[in-house]
């Protein structure tokens, strides 16, 4: 600053690294430090990345209005209240922006509520360029709590440090790591935790998730990876997660859709995308007129909780169809009969959608002799580039089954493209592999651009 800047006694301050568009601050050269409302405070992550989060209540005249902050911890210092208290505060860095200048200054957070200012500017954070008159006010530019509006309707989301859960059965595998480093670089705190051994307090005045005999902390977020083993059980965890007010990644209701191929299925056909000829039975016995349905042999047979390929099997002709349709209704089984697509020749594209956008895509070939392209049975992938119409599809598919992330399997068909599956838990491994891209990074972002900083409030 090379010029006097003059401040009265009061201003309007915007602290837009904390998600703080507009806060009246008290400015008092009497005080040394500065100081900043916040409650329900919570330290996070380790002695490496040392974060905090806290809650503000910006207008001191409505308690309704809430928004959740976060940031990096500086130092932690006794600091002496005007009324002789000491207490051990947590102390943060933020840039603050007053009128045309912005500057960077080290706050306290502390219990402001029965002050008169969500906020007090102490001579720390003045430098000898500003001059500050007692008795005047407002000497900059005003502001109004009419900003938090705008930032809850805002797209994009928060940029404050996060702290996000996995929800997996496998934290070493290669998808969670990758999104693990991922989130660090982005300053972000993440952990994994084991689906299986949460339970949940379900009520209606503090629902709760409980690991290992204590409740979780409040997460900003939640990824779940769960496996086809744990879907009844990891929706009601994500549900749980969901009525607590967090932020899922993809919503139970959208894994539930993924996870029943017949569901799945009957949702992409309402909305008019391309698929294989497809019959669901279970105890029928009219075999020819299920396999007429899919225009006859050969013939994919799928049980409906197949996954990666397993309980996958291609019948060549009308006799080995008939035999096999006839074995799965003898196991008591809900399956699936869908045409084959001879011309994709064994393979297949996944596409990884994430936030509405196509964000990376393979082709994915079966080994030799084997239709089924999974690289779980052996297939091998490269990077594909798609059809304007591939991409429509699998865009359309991972809108029609309310997924944010998804890998969409489709075939390349004489008439047009046709989706096999939309997954709610794609394997980032494969695809980072193939394409070059890093794809974790484009979920945590994904994350970012969704958690929102407004708890709940009037605006």
């Amino acid at each position: 600053m090379s010029e006097t800047f003059s401040l009265g006694w009061e201003e309007w301050v915007n602290l837009s690294a904390l998600g703080l568009p507009a806060i009246k601050a008290k400015i008092d050269t009497g005080a040394k430090t500065s100081a900043l409302h916040a409650v329900a405070i919570e330290p996070f992550g380790d002695d490496n990345n040392p974060q905090v989060r806290f809650i503000m209540h910006p207008d001191p005249s409505d308690a309704t209005l809430e928004v959740v902050c976060s940031a990096k911890v500086i130092d932690r210092r006794s600091v002496v209240s005007s009324n002789g208290v000491s207490e051990s505060r947590y102390v943060i860095s933020s840039p603050v922006t007053i009128g045309d200048r912005t500057w960077d200054i080290e706050i306290t957070l502390t219990n402001r509520e029965t002050m008169g200012y969500r906020m007090l500017l102490g001579r720390g954070a003045l430098s000898d360029e500003i001059s500050v008159m007692p008795s005047l006010s407002f000497q900059q530019k005003e502001l109004s709590y009419a900003a938090y509006k705008k930032l809850k309707r805002r797209k994009g989301g928060t940029k404050r440090p996060l702290r996000i859960a996995i929800l997996t059965q496998e934290p070493n595998n290669y998808s969670n790591q990758s999104m693990i480093k991922a989130a660090k670089a982005r300053g972000h705190v993440i952990e994994t935790v084991e689906t299986s051994r949460c339970y949940m307090s379900i009520n209606a005045h503090k629902p709760e998730v409980y690991y290992d005999g204590k409740p979780l902390p409040r997460y900003d977020a939640i990824i779940p990876r769960i496996g086809s083993r744990m879907t009844f059980y990891g929706m009601a965890v994500v549900r749980q997660f969901e009525s607590m007010g967090v932020f899922c990644l993809n919503t139970a209701q959208a894994i539930g859709y993924s996870r029943d191929k017949l569901l799945a299925h009957q949702v992409l056909a309402q909305h008019r995308l391309g698929m294989p000829n497809t019959a669901f039975a279970r105890s029928s016995r009219d075999t020819k007129g299920i396999l007429d349905l899919v225009g006859g042999s050969p013939v994919v047979v799928k049980l409906l909780e197949s996954t990666q390929g397993k309980g996958v099997v291609l019948a060549d002709t009308k006799k080995a169809a008939s035999a096999l349709v006839d074995a799965f209704r003898g196991l008591d089984a809900h399956f699936l009969v869908q045409e084959f697509v001879k011309e994709a020749g064994g393979a297949d594209l996944r596409c990884l959608v994430v936030n509405g956008k196509v964000v990376g895509a393979m082709i994915r070939q079966g080994a030799p002799g084997e239709f089924r392209s999974n690289l779980h049975q052996g297939g091998s992938a490269k990077r594909a580039k798609l059809s304007r119409e591939e991409r429509r599809a699998a865009l359309k598919a991972a809108k029609a089954m309310k997924l944010l992330v998804a890998g969409v399997d489709i075939l390349r068909s004489d008439t047009g493209p046709k989706i096999l599956e939309v997954n709610s838990s794609p394997g980032l491994e494969g695809i980072e592999k193939a394409t070059g891209k890093d794809i974790a990074s484009d979920i945590i972002a994904c994350i970012e651009s969704n958690v929102s900083p407004i708890l709940r409030g009037a605006v």
